[in-house]
């Protein structure tokens, strides 16, 4: 499947490419023969890249899973006044060759969303994470509030998050999408039990990041 976001930017490659073969044969031009070829490869690449694979979403409703598929770059403690106090930053890097669907966590209500424009450093630099254009989600689950965030990278330029204030949402539902390499966090409480370190590579919408203590 291909996702949503992606739909009008591979079939402006399409046509473009339809049209640039027929031209080329209309001048019988190989110049313009090899830019078709060119216009192709960037149409097949904009269908891997916005592919939205079918996920199988966990049953324990205790667990928060990934918001996006690509690499666990760190698993910190840290302090916020939205989640209760201390808790745990974990932050996934995803390069231009994962899956870019983001999905929801937890099952909960949005409380609230937050847009932050800002630079556009290399979405695994540490300082990505306050610096870069971001967007922002407060999320109330049944076990403890979460925040989660979308954050663009050196190609990013646009993020894509269709979730509003008041919206309830399910386990593993697409909610938005960060184009081309980026990076997303996830801020959790103290309250839970976090099931990856560093170097874990992890899929939106099925794989566990932590799971709320009973």
């Amino acid at each position: 499947m291909i996702a949503i976001y992606g739909l009008k930017f591979i079939i402006i490659g399409i046509v473009l490419t339809v049209g640039s073969v027929l031209f080329a044969a209309y001048r019988d031009s190989m110049g313009l023969f090899i830019v078709s070829i060119i216009l192709a490869i960037l149409t097949i690449f904009l269908s891997f890249f916005y592919r939205n694979p079918p996920r199988k979403i966990p049953s324990d409703e205790r667990l928060i899973l990934s918001n996006a598929d690509g690499k666990i770059l760190s698993v910190e403690e840290i302090e916020s006044e939205y989640i209760g106090g201390k808790g745990y930053k974990v932050s996934i890097f995803l390069s231009v060759f994962d899956v870019h669907i983001n999905r929801t966590p937890a099952s909960g209500t949005v409380d609230y969303t937050r847009y932050t424009p800002g630079k556009f450093l290399p979405a695994f630099k540490k300082s990505a994470s306050d610096e870069n254009e971001q967007s922002e989600t407060g999320f109330i689950t049944p076990f403890g509030k979460i925040i989660f965030k979308q954050i663009s990278g050196i190609l990013a330029r646009r993020i894509e998050n269709d979730l509003e204030k008041g919206q309830t949402a399910k386990r593993g539902e697409i909610y938005g999408m960060i184009h081309f390499g980026s990076r997303a966090e996830l801020f959790l409480p103290a309250n839970v039990e976090i099931k990856v370190r560093k170097g874990d590579k992890v899929k939106g919408g099925a794989s566990p990041i932590a799971r709320f203590k009973e």
